[in-house]
């Protein structure tokens, strides 16, 4: 058996949802490389398998499964604790880079506190409390809502924590932690309440780096003074976004002579007089702006609405929730607004109702069907289909969803682009598996397709261009996943020269049920 079958086949049998818990613990064996990591790493598992890996001795598997998005993280909870510190600095990181997903599931409050109240950073040393820490809030995986959760929280540590979300809390809660009984959370809050006092910021700005800077100006309650001072240096994009700064500094926003500046002041929901002044903006896109601002009471609302209106119909930007949300009234008021604009927000709450969703699904504008799709769980099959086949960028999110359609895709088998076909593919009311296409990833899904025989799939296994997809075969018979990865760990577990023999033998031997048949590679 050549080494690339093998690799194959661990692969296949890895991503295998068909694949019974005691085949796949027996990809987390040292032999079987790094199918076991790829496994826990990518794919959804069964409560025997997350365990099994939980409870690893090598680190790498409980490393992968700390990358996992698919497993519930209330299961995975042990990993907050795990003897490694690499491995829940993982784990409170989540996934980075490009694999990332546009939506995250939030850990569990239990978890936050254990990483937050940890004494210790794990037996190896090698990352320490506050590095684990900082990965934690920049994972996307912290509830916005959980600093104002924890304001009232009997531990002390998680109170602290609280205080340096300082802006997302109520007054009443800030003016608690001002009064707390613990003196280091009382502390913490006296010097964190200075983002909202606009001497404390005008004293503070000139030691500020640029970069920093700005982030103030964008997010702290400004003085006259700094505003003033915007204005003369033509620094009025972050105070324009600034929802502390004064009344009178709103109006002159609105009468900026730049378009983009009025662009972001006309859905501020304090916009006064100057708010009909806008609604007849020479710019278009200002007085749509405007038109919206006549429904905007709330920042929260206006949030949701700058949340599409700064964005274009391929916008793949991070789906989180936000700590506060506008009620669902003002939702489905949306939702049956003339404004197609208001009708994208609506498609963008996951909370939609059902029948608004049957109503939003069969919208004449485009971006409102594909928000839908991308944001809610009840959007129909077809309208995630289209998007799939119509937009690319969306693609990568779409595929994680749990309604995404797996059958309806036949009419697309010759569809010039590879990634819709190997969906088309895969589909098991396609009569004929295109097990020839001249695309790798098409090959792999045609192999994959569960109305393949036994007999077919046979064959496959010992092809290289389609082994992979043959192991992933749910259809594949469970004797003959063990089968394989008796093959496959045996082989691992053999000397070269042993191998070569067993080989040898196996060439001139029987085949029969449990046997593996492997074509020479030519």
């Amino acid at each position: 058996m050549s080494d690339s079958l093998r690799e194959l086949w661990l692969r296949g049998l890895a991503f295998n949802e068909a694949a019974p818990a005691d085949v796949l613990i027996r990809l987390l064996d040292e032999a079987a490389g790094e199918a076991g990591s790829l496994m826990c790493r990518g794919r959804d598992l069964p409560d025997a398998v997350t365990d099994a890996a939980l409870r690893h001795p090598t680190e790498r598997i409980r490393r992968a499964l700390a990358h996992n998005l698919h497993v519930d993280p209330a299961r995975l909870a042990p990993l907050a604790s795990d003897p490694s510190g690499i491995v829940r600095a993982y784990f409170a990181g989540g996934v980075r880079g490009r694999l990332v997903p546009r939506w995250v599931r939030p850990l569990p409050d239990d978890v936050l506190a254990t990483f937050l109240t940890a004494q210790e950073a794990g037996e190896d040393g090698k990352v320490s409390e506050s590095d684990i820490v900082g990965e934690l809030w920049y994972s996307r995986r912290v509830p916005r809502s959980f600093p104002r959760d924890m304001a009232g929280h009997d531990d002390p540590v998680l109170r602290l924590h609280a205080t340096y979300q300082w802006t997302s809390l109520t007054a009443a809660q800030r003016d608690a932690l001002l009064d707390d009984p613990d003196h280091a959370v009382r502390k913490a809050a006296r010097e964190a309440g200075w983002v909202l006092d606009p001497e404390a910021v005008e004293a503070r700005l000139p030691s500020e780096g640029a970069r920093n800077r700005v982030f103030l100006l964008a997010t702290c309650a400004l003085s006259a003074a700094v505003v003033e001072q915007c204005f003369a240096e033509g620094e009025v994009y972050p105070p324009a976004r600034n929802r502390h700064v004064p009344a009178g500094a709103v109006a002159r926003l609105a009468r900026h002579p730049d378009v983009e500046i009025r662009r972001l002041v006309a859905t501020r929901p304090d916009l006064g007089p100057e708010a009909a002044e806008l609604r007849q903006d020479p710019d278009e896109d200002v007085r749509m702006r405007a038109r919206l601002q006549l429904v905007i009471r709330t920042w929260a609302e206006c949030e949701a609405v700058r949340s599409v209106v700064d964005h274009g119909p391929d916008c793949t930007c991070p789906i989180t929730e936000p700590p506060d949300e506008p009620s669902s009234d003002w939702y489905a008021a949306c939702a049956l607004s003339e404004e197609p604009v208001l009708r994208r927000v609506a498609a963008s709450w996951p909370h939609l109702p059902a029948e608004l969703v049957g109503t939003l699904a069969l919208d004449d504008d485009e971006e409102v069907r594909i928000r839908l799709a991308c944001h809610h769980p009840l959007a129909p099959p077809h309208i995630l289909l289209d998007v799939f086949v119509t937009r690319p960028a969306h693609r990568p999110h779409l595929l994680t969803l749990p309604a995404f359609p797996r059958t309806g895709w036949t009419h697309l088998i010759g569809h010039p682009d590879p990634e819709v076909r190997a969906l088309a593919a895969a589909d098991p009311g396609l009569p004929e598996p295109p097990l020839q296409d001249s695309d790798d990833a098409v090959r792999r899904a045609a192999a994959a397709n569960p109305t393949l025989t036994p007999e077919t799939l046979e064959t496959l296994l010992a092809d290289p261009r389609t082994a992979e997809g043959a192991a992933a075969n749910p259809s594949l018979p469970v004797p003959r996943m063990h089968a394989l990865l008796d093959h496959c760990l045996n082989a691992a577990a053999t000397p070269p020269t042993a191998a070569r023999r067993g080989n040898a033998n196996a060439s001139t031997g029987p085949s029969g049920p449990g046997t593996v048949v492997v074509r020479d590679e030519q």
